[in-house]
């Protein structure tokens, strides 16, 4: 038994790495999705462009304006008189927001009235504009609370001022709220999934397509055999993917690693055993190459998607948080980022990892019976 597998593993090894092109693709492809990735997935927004209609142009509106462009989060790069002038920036999308300030702004600060202050939009990216107004909305709070002490303090005079609370913040596990350090463990589980569900989909639909399929099942090679030896190449490919883009993402954009990488190549272990077996059950169903490409697609997707990567799960309908239960990347995600940034360990990850084993093992099975049928 054991030399058959070790024959198999020689076959699959010879036959993935005699095409150069092949070993491109599974190498330097996972590095290139992680450096486009990584810069282009985030949600850090600074730079935004604005346009200034100060129509009020005193001392305040000025000094309002200098702190929305001393905050580094925006970037005046028009000013403007009029409403026509706002409509054509924001319908051009030259400008992301324009900060409108109206006549006596000054004058109702000055005499300790409210100042109307209008911050306008472009809401077709619905979470840049969200975060932009509460870039806004903590820039005016800071500059209206220096207007009310320092009028407080004047009108007291001798007296003492009333006091004030200071907010000291903290942020654990990112300290400058960076969000690369929390979306680049992420993409090394997406890279990883696709590359591993690329790779197997096709692994026995090519051996139908090229006809020696038949010849494999007249030799005395067992189908748990045939199974063990097509999942192990991919596994180790898998493993040697997980490092080097995980060697990129620590080296290159500085993400830590707090826990134990034991743990992390153990959670891998049972990752790769899911996507391994989901691939080989896409490959059983499929008849060609095409086929497999489409499926694994159709699974990866909603894969993505569904796992919180890119979107809370629990702003998702019941129905589809359901679902996220059966996706082996919604667990992958907790244990990756838990070890990378928390640095906890199993006895907080246990539920995780207990969901890949069990989805492991499962899918391996459903693929091992499918190939029973089909080599019957």
């Amino acid at each position: 038994m054991f030399e058959r597998i070790v024959h198999m593993l020689h076959k699959e090894f010879r036959q993935i790495f005699r095409d150069p092109k092949m070993t491109r693709i599974i190498f330097l492809m996972p590095v290139i999705q992680l450096l486009v990735f990584g810069y282009a997935v985030t949600t850090d927004v600074k730079h935004v462009r604005t346009a200034v209609c100060d129509l009020d142009n005193s001392v305040a509106s000025r000094e309002l304006v200098a702190r929305f462009v001393h905050s580094g989060y925006f970037t005046i790069t028009a000013r403007v008189e009029t409403e026509q002038e706002i409509r054509e920036l924001m319908d051009r999308g030259q400008v992301q927001a324009v900060l409108q300030i109206n006549h006596g702004f000054g004058a109702d600060v000055q005499a300790g009235k409210t100042a109307p202050l209008q911050i306008i939009v472009d809401g077709t990216d619905s979470t840049t504009a969200g975060i932009v107004l509460d870039y806004s909305a903590k820039i005016t709070g800071l500059y209206s609370t220096q207007i009310i002490r320092h009028q407080t303090e004047r009108l007291a005079g001798a007296a003492p001022a009333p006091g004030t609370v200071a907010l000291q913040t903290r942020a654990w596990f990112n300290d400058n709220l960076e969000s690369r350090n929390f979306y680049v463990p992420g993409v090394i589980a997406i890279i990883v999934m696709l590359i591993t569900l690329m790779l197997t989909s096709m692994a026995v639909v090519r051996e139908k397509e090229i006809g020696t399929m038949e010849q494999i099942m007249v030799t005395p090679i067992t189908p748990t055999e045939f199974i063990l030896g097509k999942t192990v190449p991919f596994a180790l490919i898998g493993f040697a993917d997980v490092v080097l883009v995980a060697v990129v993402g620590v080296f290159w954009f500085g993400v830590p690693i707090r826990g134990s990488l034991p743990l992390l190549f153990g959670a891998t272990a049972l990752y790769l055993m899911t996507t391994l077996g989901i691939g080989l059950l896409i490959s059983t169903v499929s008849q060609t190459q095409q086929q497999a490409m489409m499926s694994t697609f159709f699974f990866y997707f909603p894969a993505v998607l569904l796992s919180g990567f890119m979107f809370p799960i629990a702003n998702m309908p019941t129905v589809i948080q359901w679902l996220t239960y059966l996706n082996p990347l919604r667990y992958y995600l907790v244990v990756i980022r838990g070890i990378f940034l928390k640095g906890v360990g199993p006895g907080i990850l246990w539920p995780q990892m207990l969901a890949l084993g069990v989805m492991g093992v499962c899918t391996l099975w459903l693929a091992s019976r499918r190939f029973n049928k089909t080599m019957a």
